[in-house]
């Protein structure tokens, strides 16, 4: 074998890897993104929000998701594509939700979406 060949194969490897490869990776990581925002905003609702409500008995909801990070490990409001989480309560709250409703306007970042993740 010589050289050449050797790098040819190599050449037709690396095209087949970032044809076929590539994209499926990308895609998972895509996927692991929307799986950590729908977490974090269930964790929102269903963790940091009873929690604070045992600290605040005499308020109904909070007075925004800032108020809620400090029952949550992260510490950051806005999800994996930069946008802020929406804290919604009272008069807002969506109907088959309870206490509160968080959401992410999703990979579109575009709100009322069917990409949107929602805790209710």
């Amino acid at each position: 074998m010589t050289l050449l060949e050797i790098m040819i194969v190599l050449a037709i490897l690396a095209l087949i890897m970032g044809l076929v490869v590539g994209p499926k990776v990308m895609k998972l990581f895509s996927k692991s993104k929307e799986d950590i925002v729908a977490a974090t905003v269930r964790k929102y609702a269903s963790e940091a929000f009873p929690l604070w409500s045992q600290a605040n008995p005499d308020k109904a909801c909070p007075p925004s998701i800032e108020a809620l990070n400090e029952y949550m490990n992260n510490k950051e409001n806005k999800d994996a594509w930069g946008q802020p989480y929406r804290l919604l309560c009272g008069a807002n709250l969506p109907a088959g939700a309870q206490g509160i409703a968080i959401a992410s306007n999703g990979p579109d970042q575009k709100e009322n979406t069917a990409d949107d993740l929602k805790s209710w």
